[in-house]
C-alpha cells in the first residue's frame, strides 16, 4: 500500500498534513491547528483517524487537537516533551521512534529547536515533517528558541539526502523567495523557481512539499556558506562576518527588520 501526503488547508496559509495508505482507512495527521477541516476531509473520505502529530506548541499548530479528541477519543497524540501541550499523550525526545500501528510507517523523532525552544521534526525514508523550522525558501522566525538552535537544526537537516521531500506547515513560499531574491539577486535558480512556483499559486496548486535540492539551491537560511550569501549579510550587519551562525544571524535579522 502506497504512502499517500495530502495537504489539508486552514486559516489563512497553513497546512494540516493527512497521511494515508492507499486502499487502508487508517489516517494520521500533522499539525492540525483547526479541526473542522480535518473532520470534514475524514469524514469526506470515509477515514478513521488513528494517530496525531505535533511539531511544536503553537497554538496554529495544535489548536483543533481538543476538538479532534472529542470526535475520536483515546486517539494517541505525539508532541515534543520540552514543550507544554495540552493533550500529548506521547511526549518524543531526540532519537525516538514512532510506529503508527495501521498505517505500516516508521518515523524518526528530531529535535529541531530554534522556532521555539523543543521543536522537533518526524522523519521518514524520504520525508520531513518539519512544522516552522524549515520553509520552502525560508526558515521560521526565532521565537522561544534562539538563533544559534535554529541555525544548528538546519545545518543537520540540510544533510539529509537531496531527495528528501520537506513538508512544511505553511504557504509562504513566494514572499519567501521574494527575500530570497533580496540575498542572491543573480541566482538564477531563485527566478527560475519564483516562476514556477507564482504558476503553481495561480494555478490555486500548493507549493509543497519542496525537496532539500531545492532548497539547498534557493533557500538563503541552508546557504550560509555561500560568498554572495556572507556578502549580502555583511553588507546588513555592517561588518565582517566569520562564522556561519554569524551570516545566518544577520538575514534571519534582515528579513524580519526589513522584508516581513
Amino acid at each position: 500500500m502506497t504512502l499517500q501526503i495530502d495537504p489539508i488547508a486552514a486559516f489563512d496559509d497553513n497546512y494540516i498534513w493527512l497521511l494515508t495508505r492507499t486502499g487502508a482507512p487508517g489516517a494520521v495527521v500533522v499539525d492540525p491547528g483547526d479541526e473542522d477541516p480535518v473532520l470534514r476531509a475524514l469524514q469526506q473520505r470515509g477515514l478513521v483517524l488513528q494517530a496525531i502529530l505535533l511539531t511544536h506548541k503553537h497554538g496554529d499548530h495544535v489548536g483543533g487537537v481538543a476538538g479532534l479528541l472529542e470526535a475520536w477519543p483515546g486517539v494517541p497524540v505525539y508532541g515534543p516533551a520540552h514543550e507544554p501541550i495540552r493533550n500529548v499523550t506521547q511526549p518524543l525526545d531526540e532519537g525516538a521512534g514512532v510506529r503508527l500501528q495501521g498505517m505500516e510507517l516508521d518515523l524518526q523523532v528530531w529535535q529541531v529547536p530554534g522556532h521555539t525552544e523543543g521543536h522537533i521534526a518526524y522523519l521518514t525514508e524520504d520525508d520531513l515533517f518539519c512544522g516552522d523550522t524549515l520553509f520552502a525558501a525560508g526558515c521560521g522566525r526565532v521565537f522561544s528558541g534562539t538563533h544559534e538552535q535554529l541555525y544548528t537544526s538546519l545545518q543537520r537537516i540540510s544533510a539529509l539526502p537531496p531527495r528528501t521531500r520537506v513538508y512544511c506547515a505553511h504557504e509562504y513560499t513566494l514572499a519567501n523567495l521574494g527575500f530570497a531574491r533580496w540575498v542572491e539577486p543573480d541566482n538564477p535558480a531563485i527566478l527560475a523557481r519564483l516562476q514556477q512556483d507564482r504558476a503553481q499559486r495561480e494555478a490555486g496548486r500548493p507549493t509543497v512539499p519542496s525537496t532539500l535540492e531545492l532548497e539547498l539551491q534557493t533557500n538563503p537560511f541552508l546557504r550560509t556558506a555561500e560568498p554572495a550569501v556572507i556578502a549580502a549579510a555583511q553588507r546588513f550587519a555592517g561588518k565582517t562576518l566569520d562564522r556561519g551562525v554569524d551570516v545566518f544571524t544577520a538575514i534571519r535579522n534582515w528579513k524580519d527588520q526589513e522584508y516581513d
